[in-house]
C-alpha cells in the first residue's frame, strides 16, 4: 500500500505543469549550452559562419523550454532550424543536438497536442524530409541518414500518442475509482439504514408486547386494590392510559417502517431456542451446521434474544451464499454477563463477499445496539469465521 502511494505522488509531481516546465527548461538550457560550446570552438557541423551557428544553435534548442505548452509552434521552429542546419553545414554531417531536439519535439506533438492537427505530423514531415534529402545528394552528405531520421522522428511521435492515451486511461480510471468508493459509502450507508428499519420492525412486537403487559398489570391492579386510595387510582389509569396511546403510537409507526405487512408482519419473533429449527433448514439448503451450547441456557431479554438469533441466521445465510462446499459449526456460549455466538465453515469460497457484503452491517449493527462487538474474518486454518459477544445488561446510549 505504501508502494503505491508513493508510486502515485510520485506521478502527480511529474504531471505538476510547473516541475514539467522546469525540466524543460533545465533540458534546453543544457541542449543550448553545448550546441553553442560546438559553435564556439569552430565545429564544423555549425557551418562556417560563427553568427549564422549560434542564430542555429538557439533556434534548434531554446524552444524546448515551451514544448509541452506549445508543441506544434515548438516543433515547426526546431524542425526549420534543423533543415537550415543541414544547409549550413553542408557537405559536413550536421550537429547531433538539432536532431535530438527535433525527436523531443516530435514526442512532445504526440503527447501534448491536442485536436486532429497533431495527426497530420506523420505526413509533414514524411514531406519535410524529401527537400532535405534531395539538399543531402545534393551537397554530397550520406543519403542513407535520411530514412533512419525521418524513422526515428516518426517512432518518438507513436510513443507520445501511446503516453498520452496510457495517461487518459490513467486519469479516467482514477475518476472511475473515486466514483466507485463514493457509490460503496453510499451503499453502506443505506445498508446501516434499511438494517436499522428492519431491527425497529422486528423489535416492535417485543417493545409493544411488554407495553401491552403493564396496561395489562395496571388495570388488573386498579381492581383488586383496597379502598379508595384515589392518588393510587390515578397514577394506575394514567399508567394504563399511556401504555395503550404507547401501543397505538407504534402501531402507527409500525405502518410506516414496515413493507411487507400481511399475516407475515404477526408472526412472534424467534430467538435462540429456535435455532434448532434454522439449523435443519440450512441443512436442507445443502449445508452441513452443527450447533453446540455451551454453558447454562438461560431466559434473554426478548429484544437480544431476537437479535442473537438474526446474527446466527445472517451468518449462516452468507455462509450458504459464498462458502461453496463446506460445513458449519454453530456455537452458542452462555456467561455471567453476556451471549456469545461464533459461527465457523471450512469453507473454500471467496471471502471477499462475506467480509465486505452488506450482510455484516446489519450484524454489526445488531451486536452495536446491546453494547456488544462483532468480528468477521477469514479463519487461519481456511474457511470463515464470525465471532460476537452481546452483553446482559444493555448500557445507556451515548
Amino acid at each position: 500500500m505504501y508502494v503505491h502511494r508513493m508510486k502515485d505522488r510520485v506521478a502527480k509531481m511529474l504531471r505538476n505543469p510547473r516541475v514539467q516546465g522546469t525540466g524543460d527548461a533545465v533540458l534546453a538550457v543544457v541542449l543550448a549550452a553545448t550546441s553553442l560550446l560546438g559553435v564556439l570552438t569552430g565545429d564544423l557541423s555549425w557551418g562556417r559562419s560563427k553568427p549564422i551557428g549560434v542564430a542555429l544553435a538557439l533556434a534548434s534548442t531554446a524552444p524546448i523550454a515551451w514544448r509541452a505548452r506549445r508543441p506544434l509552434l515548438v516543433a515547426a521552429i526546431v524542425l526549420g532550424a534543423n533543415a537550415w542546419s543541414i544547409f549550413a553545414a553542408a557537405p559536413q554531417q550536421a550537429a547531433f543536438q538539432p536532431f535530438l531536439a527535433l525527436v523531443l519535439a516530435a514526442y512532445s506533438v504526440g503527447s501534448h497536442a491536442e485536436g486532429r492537427r497533431a495527426l497530420w505530423v506523420p505526413p509533414v514531415l514524411a514531406v519535410a524530409v524529401i527537400p532535405v534529402f534531395a539538399a543531402a545528394v545534393h551537397y554530397g552528405q550520406s543519403a542513407g541518414n535520411a530514412i533512419p531520421s525521418f524513422v526515428w522522428l516518426v517512432v518518438a511521435w507513436v510513443v507520445g500518442r501511446s503516453v498520452r492515451s496510457w495517461g487518459r486511461k490513467n486519469v479516467a480510471l482514477e475518476i472511475a475509482n473515486r466514483e466507485l468508493e463514493q457509490q460503496r459509502e453510499l451503499q453502506a450507508q443505506a445498508a446501516v439504514v434499511v438494517e436499522r428499519g428492519r431491527i425497529a420492525r422486528e423489535l416492535h412486537d417485543v417493545v409493544a408486547h411488554n407495553v401491552s403487559m403493564m396496561v395489562v398489570q395496571a388495570g388488573a391492579a386498579a381492581r383488586v386494590l383496597d379502598g379508595e386510595q384515589p392518588d393510587v387510582r390515578n397514577a394506575l389509569d394514567v399508567i394504563a392510559t399511556a401504555g395503550r396511546e404507547t401501543v397505538d403510537e407504534m402501531r402507527t409507526l409500525l405502518g410506516v417502517l414496515r413493507s411487507d405487512g400481511g399475516p407475515a408482519a404477526l408472526k412472534p419473533q424467534p430467538g435462540l431456542a429456535d435455532l434448532e429449527q434454522l439449523a435443519g433448514a440450512v441443512r436442507e439448503a445443502g449445508l452441513p451446521v452443527t450447533l453446540r451450547i455451551e454453558g447454562e441456557p438461560r431466559a434473554l431479554p426478548p429484544a437480544l434474544d431476537l437479535s442473537a438469533f438474526r446474527i446466527v441466521q445472517e451468518a449462516l445465510t452468507n455462509t450458504l451464499k459464498h462458502a461453496g462446499p463446506a460445513q458449519a459449526v454453530v456455537t452458542v456460549r452462555y456467561t455471567d454477563g453476556a451471549v456469545e455466538l461464533e459461527i465457523a465453515d471450512n469453507g473454500r469460497g471467496p471471502s471477499g463477499g462475506r467480509s465486505t457484503g452488506h450482510g455484516l452491517v446489519g450484524m454489526r449493527e445488531r451486536a452495536v445496539m446491546f453494547g456488544g462487538e462483532l468480528e468477521a474474518a477469514r479463519a487461519s486454518e481456511g474457511g470463515f469465521i464470525v465471532r460476537a459477544r452481546l452483553p446482559l445488561t444493555v448500557p445507556a446510549p451515548a
